[in-house]
Parts: C-alpha cells; sequence; structure tokens
C-alpha cells in the first residue's frame, strides 16, 4: 500500500516542497524512517535529528522550513503534531481491510438494547437489556456494556472496557457489609474513546456521566456517580472515586486519583501520581507527590513530616517575639 505525496496534500492541505509523485509507503520516526516512509518534526529538542533523517518526506513548521528543505522535501504546516495525526487516520482508512462482520457471530446482543445500524459489535461483546449503542460507534472484543446503559455516536471501546458495572457500595451493620444495589446508569457522549480494561461504574441513584469528546487511556476506574466534562484527557491507571466532579477540558496524568465527592474545574491539569485530596476550583497545574528517593532518605523525611505541626507552632511563637518585640 502506498499514498503519493500530492494525495496526501490533496486531502489534508499544506504546503509541499518536493515532488508530488513520490509514493510513501509507511510513517516512521525521523531516526527510524526510510526513504520511502513520511516522517514529521514537532518539537524543537528533535530538530537535531533532521538534517540525518532518511524520510522521503518530513512534516514541520514554518519555523523548521529552511533546514527541512536543505535536507530534502517537506511538507509545512502551522502544527505538525496536529497535522500527523490527521494523517494518521487518513493513512489508516486507507490502507485498514474491510470488515467482515459489522456484529460479530459471537457477540451476545439482548433483544432489548438498541444497536445502531452503523455501529460495529467486535468478537466477545456483550450488550445488557435497554442498552444503545450510537451511530458509527465501534465496541472492540470483549466489551461489556451493562442493562439501560448509553454510549452515543462515534465512540470507541478498546478490548475488556466494561460499561456500567455496579458502583462500590456497601452500608456496615456489625462487622459485616450489606450491599446497596447500583439503580443508576452510565451516559456516555459522542466521541468518546476508552482505552483497554477501563471501568466505568453505573451510579447508586442517578446516571455516571461522560461527557462528549472524553478521552479514557487503558486500565483507568471511574466511581459512580462521577462526572467528567467535555474533552477532558485521563491517562493510565487514573482512579477517580465516587462522586467527584471533573470539568471541561481537564488533563490528569497517569497513575493519578482524584479522592470522592472533590471537584476539578474546568482547565485543571495534574501532574501524574499525584493525588488531589481537596476540590481545585481554579484553573491551572497542580502537582502534589513526595519526590522520589532513596529509601534512607525518605525514611527521615517521611519520620520528620510527623514533627511539622509542632515545629510550625514553635515558629508562630518565634515570629510573634520577633515582630511583636515581646521579651522572651
Amino acid at each position: 500500500m502506498a499514498l503519493r505525496l500530492g494525495a496526501i496534500v490533496e486531502a489534508l492541505g499544506g504546503e509541499l516542497h518536493g515532488d508530488p509523485d513520490t509514493r510513501i509507503v509507511a510513517l516512521a520516526p525521523l531516526e527510524t524512517a526510510g526513504p520511502d516512509t513520511l516522517s514529521f518534526l514537532s518539537h524543537p529538542k528533535y530538530r537535531g535529528l533532521l538534517a540525518g533523517s532518511q524520510a522521503a518526506c518530513v512534516i514541520v513548521s514554518p519555523d523548521h522550513q529552511v533546514q527541512a528543505r536543505e535536507r530534502g522535501s517537506c511538507i509545512v504546516v502551522a502544527q505538525p503534531y496536529l497535522y500527523f495525526s490527521r494523517l494518521t487516520r487518513l493513512w489508516k482508512s486507507a490502507t485498514q481491510r474491510p470488515l467482515r462482520h459489522r456484529i460479530h457471530p459471537s457477540a451476545v446482543i439482548d433483544p432489548e438494547a438498541r444497536v445502531h445500524a452503523s455501529a460495529i459489535v467486535g468478537a466477545l461483546c456483550v450488550i445488557e437489556r435497554g442498552a444503545t449503542i450510537g451511530a458509527d460507534t465501534e465496541l472492540r472484543s470483549r466489551v461489556t456494556v451493562a442493562e439501560d446503559c448509553h454510549i452515543g455516536e462515534r465512540c470507541l471501546l478498546h478490548s475488556g472496557v466494561v460499561i456500567g458495572a455496579d458502583g462500590f457500595g456497601f452500608a456496615p451493620n456489625n462487622g459485616v457489609w450489606e450491599k446497596i444495589e447500583q439503580l443508576g446508569a452510565v451516559r456516555i457522549g459522542n466521541d468518546v474513546e476508552i482505552g483497554a480494561n477501563t471501568c466505568v461504574d453505573r451510579g447508586a441513584l442517578k446516571d455516571t456521566l461522560i461527557a462528549d469528546g472524553v478521552k479514557l487511556d487503558n486500565l483507568v476506574q471511574i466511581g459512580h456517580n462521577v462526572e467528567i466534562g467535555a474533552h477532558s484527557a485521563l491517562a493510565g491507571c487514573v482512579g477517580v472515586a465516587g462522586s467527584a466532579r471533573i470539568g471541561a477540558h481537564c488533563t490528569l496524568g497517569g497513575g493519578a486519583i482524584v479522592l470522592g465527592h472533590l471537584e476539578l474545574a474546568d482547565h485543571v491539569h495534574v501532574s501524574a501520581a499525584s493525588v488531589v485530596t481537596r476540590s481545585i476550583l481554579q484553573p491551572g497545574h497542580y502537582t502534589g507527590f513526595f519526590p522520589i528517593d532513596s529509601n534512607p532518605a525518605w525514611e527521615k523525611n517521611a519520620a520528620s513530616l510527623k514533627h511539622l505541626s509542632v515545629l510550625r507552632e514553635r515558629v508562630r511563637s518565634l515570629e510573634k517575639i520577633l515582630y511583636n518585640k515581646e521579651p522572651p
């Protein structure tokens, strides 16, 4: 399979400097690209790789146009990484094999479920009673959509995703736990992508809500009654506890944790491995973890933390003496 450079530019735009009839047979990073591949430069720190790259053509920004043209062919665009993302979709649509089955024969779909005629349901999927799958949505193999859950249009759910398992709800009673039935569902908007083996729990009384454009990575846990605003993105192994609310256009780095019943405003960005222990009501970038260190040093610092409250009171007493000029 090959695409002409001219055909790529006709489909995606950009300013081509080079032969439009050059055939591209693969996409590759700068350092491994061969003479029949197309690559891209999206970050200035990699520009040292540009001159030595064997790529047939490189996608670059106007800032790197001169260097790229000295090397060879290039496509100049305002946002190379965005252009590359669109190129990958163009490439896949041109090279993917045709589907043998829109709904795989091994899928189990309840008669009372509603699956749009354009949806794709992979092998061993389960769609339970009352569930809804929207237009052009794809469920990869082994996806489970539980009773009464709704998935919007143009969504992609990767293998092993579970939508609508019971939320973690139990009431203590004399040393044992009694189950609280989870009576809500899950409602997922349009253009949502959910990574492999991620779980989104159904609500206890009201629905768990995932808004349009949200992206969830692999192995993410979304607790019951959580709400995630439009176009937020959560990286792998993020955990969001029950009834937390995450605003629109937020990002959570891998392994971050949001405790239950907290709120994150729109445009809040949380670093990887951080633990959010309080609501964050102002946009910004937040980090909350103890830096890694050798174990002996970490143990000493951890022990010191236990005395911070005492040290704080001593500092306050000293400041009062100093600034009020009181006798000791």
